[in-house]
Formats: C-alpha cells, structure tokens, sequence
C-alpha cells in the first residue's frame, strides 16, 4: 500500500516515539490529526492482527475528523464496516473508531481490549475517561501497547494532559519514562503554512490569551481559563521568612479530595506558605492532619487563630447525627473552625482583587498553583467558576474562604472590608 504525503520534523518524531503514552501538539495547526491516522496506519501494517481504536469526544467531530479522511486515503483498499465503524486490514488488523461525549460513553469501552488506543483532542476528556481508557490497553498478543494522545491548552482535560506531559507531576504508580510529549505548533506544519500563510496572521491576531494557547502553545494560558490574570512570575515566590506569628488555616473538604492551606498576612500582602492536600480522609483523619500541621507551627511559635471551611461542614450527618464541625472539633490541636462566607461570585471578586499585587504563593504550593492555572469558568455563568474538572476546585475554593475571612470581623480580630485592611490582622 502506498500512501501519499511526507512527515515534517515533528511528525517524524512522533511516528518514531515508542513511548507508552506519547502526547503530541500543544498549539493550533501542528497537523495533529493526519500525523494520528498515519501512526495507526503503520501499526496495522506492520503487525498482522493488532487492534486500534481512535477515540474522538462526539460523533460528528469522529467522522469529520478521522471516518472521512480515512476513507479518502485508504480509497477501499481496506475494508469498512460502517455499522461498527471499523476498517479491518487484509492482515486481519483492525481500526475501531469510537467516542466519549460523557462518562457515561465509558461504559461501552469497559472490558474490551486494544493494543493501540489513539485520543484526538485529549483535553477534551476527563481524567476519568482516559484512566477507563487505560484499563482497555491490554491484550494476549505480542504487540506494542501504547497510547497517542494529541493535545492543545484548554478544556476540560486540560489540567491532567499538563500534569502528565507538561509538569510531569506523577503520582504513585506512574512511570515517568512512560509518558512523553512532543510539541508542535503550526510553524512546524509546511504544508499548512504553504498552503494557508494567512492562517499564521489569524492566530498573531487573537487576543492575548488565546495567541498564547493556540499560536505559542503555552498551556498557562488558554480560552475559559477562569484566573488568566494569575502567573508563576507575579504570584508564586521562594520561602521566606515570615515575620508574623499570627496565621490561619483554610480548607475544603471532600473524601475525594481534603486541600488545606495555611496562611499569614504581612502588611497587605496575603502569604500562602504551606498546603496539604489529600484524597480519601475520613472527617477524623483530615482533622488528625490539621492537628499534626497546627501543631507544628506552635512549635515553632506561631499562632494558628482558626480554621476557615465550607458552610456545609456544619450540616448534621444522617450517619451519626454530628456535623463535620462537630466531629473535627474534638481532635485537640486542631483550632477554632470558622464557617466561610460561601457566596461564590463575591468570593471571586474577591480574590480577584487579591490577586492585584495582594497575594505571594510559595513555590511548594505545587497544587494550589496549579489548580489556580487549570480552574475554568462555568460557561452558563461567567462570573463563576465551573465544577469540573472538579479536582482542581478544591484548592482554589479554600483560598476564596481564606480570603473571604480577612473582609469581615473573625476571631475578634477588626479586619475592614477592604483588601488594605487586611493588614490588621
């Protein structure tokens, strides 16, 4: 079979890539999607009966992008089963061709097997749905098993694509040397570029925001980024010795996710100088960490005023007819829980306003920061934050209640409401 068209530099490097989970792109118009065909198309090739599944999030977007081009470039010399969207080689290697709109979509992958799985437009999925994914890569056969994920900033995947192959922050049971990315942005596609210059002109023309995204492919900005105002640069510091000896906590609490952070004021700049974030903490357990973390600094001689935590905290449990309140209290060490001032939108606000040259993030705040970057806004309400993904809420909702703490009168502590007057604390 012969087939038309060269790989540029990046392509070529991407074809040649035997990582576990290569991610390729990260910017507009790097001739991700040809590249992603041609790879699978190769594999089939090359190995008689392996099976290949390209995953795209809608069915309209699949035929657009991969059921047609497919069937342009194959031109009937491979089989096609429109009925199971399916082209099965003379080899006997197959090309399954499949979506993932919701959660719900994982249930028709759950149990089956693929040696290849390719994810076009990864940040368009959870981290939910590519971990399902993951569970389908397995077989008996004596094949390559690999993921080909291509990418650009933004969405709602944004924050594990980044986390993975941007930051390589791994977690437990994840193998750095599994996990790749090469960048391609447009000016490496020659054929675009030849045949569209003006479409270089188009990205240089957008607005800040989406020029770095999709132009220079920068993942710390992108479109429905909720906080584009917030930057390593002006926000995040190296440690330094704080003055203060007063501090305070604030935390939101989930089994799936408990983020606590411990602050400090000096002058009118709002310090965030330690975090703990941790999934699957009973009540009593997160309140045993708060103790150990609280503890910790009176050591040291600091005064750890209150703690600051969702409204719902205070809610009766069906289970044991206490409030989340009620149960953490009875940890010693762990200080007075305040209840927040949960109102989102002036919440927001602000933080916003404490992001106008009133907030320092230590660098070893590697959750916060990046939760801070990842966070997006609810398309239904701008002024919002949206919900998912939703593990990079947690962090950013305890630094609104932290914030929210300073505009009132806490812990008998006159604080006016106004960033300036935080300095009174």
């Amino acid at each position: 079979m012969i087939l038309h068209g060269k790989p540029n530099p990046k392509q070529a490097e991407f074809f040649r890539s035997t990582a576990k989970f290569t991610a390729y792109g990260g910017a507009r118009g790097g001739g991700k999607s040809w590249a992603l065909r041609r790879k699978l198309i190769a594999l089939c090739l090359r190995y008689a009966g392996i099976h290949c599944l390209i995953i795209r999030r809608t069915l309209s977007e699949l035929r657009q992008n991969h059921v047609m081009p497919l069937l342009a470039e194959l031109g009937g010399r491979v089989a096609w089963s429109a009925g199971e969207r399916e082209f099965t080689f003379a080899n006997g290697s197959r090309i399954t061709l499949g979506y993932l709109a919701c959660d719900a979509d994982t249930l028709r992958y759950q149990g089956q097997e693929y040696d290849i799985i390719a994810i076009d437009e990864a940040t368009q999925l959870t981290e939910y749905q590519f971990s399902t994914l993951k569970g389908c890569l397995r077989g008996t056969g004596k094949f390559p098993r690999r993921m080909y994920l291509t990418c650009n900033p933004g969405g709602v995947g944004h924050a594990w694509v980044k986390r993975l192959f941007i930051d390589r922050d791994f977690r437990e049971g994840e193998n750095p040397s599994d996990y790749r990315f090469i960048q391609a942005l447009v000016y490496d596609n020659d054929v675009l570029m030849d045949s569209d210059p003006d479409y270089v002109h188009s990205l240089q023309s957008l607005p800040d925001h989406l020029r770095a995204a999709w132009l220079e492919g920068r993942w710390d900005l992108f479109e429905g980024q909720f906080f584009p105002e917030f930057s390593k640069e002006r926000h995040v510091c190296a440690p330094v010795e704080l003055k203060s000896r007063r501090r305070f906590a604030a935390f939101d609490y989930g089994f799936d996710r408990f983020a606590l952070l411990f602050c400090c004021m000096e002058g009118d700049m709002l310090y965030v100088y330690r975090e703990f974030c941790k999934s699957g903490l009973t009540l009593s357990q997160a309140a045993g960490e708060l103790a150990r973390l609280c503890d910790a600094d009176r050591q040291r001689g600091f005064d750890i005023a209150y703690a600051v935590a969702s409204p719902d905290l205070w809610n009766r449990r069906q289970d044991s007819g206490y409030s989340g309140q009620e149960i953490m209290s009875r940890t010693e060490g762990v200080p007075p829980l305040l209840r927040a001032d949960n109102r989102r939108i002036p919440g927001w606000r602000a933080l916003r306003e404490t992001l106008d040259g009133h907030l320092r993030i230590f660098e070893g705040c590697r959750e916060l920061i990046s939760s801070m970057q990842a966070l997006l806004c609810d398309p239904a309400i701008p002024e919002d934050a949206s919900g998912e993904p939703h593990a990079v809420t947690h962090a950013p909702e305890a630094l609104r209640y932290a914030v929210m703490s300073r505009s009132g009168d806490r812990c008998d502590v006159r604080v006016d409401r106004t960033i300036g007057g935080l300095a009174n604390f």
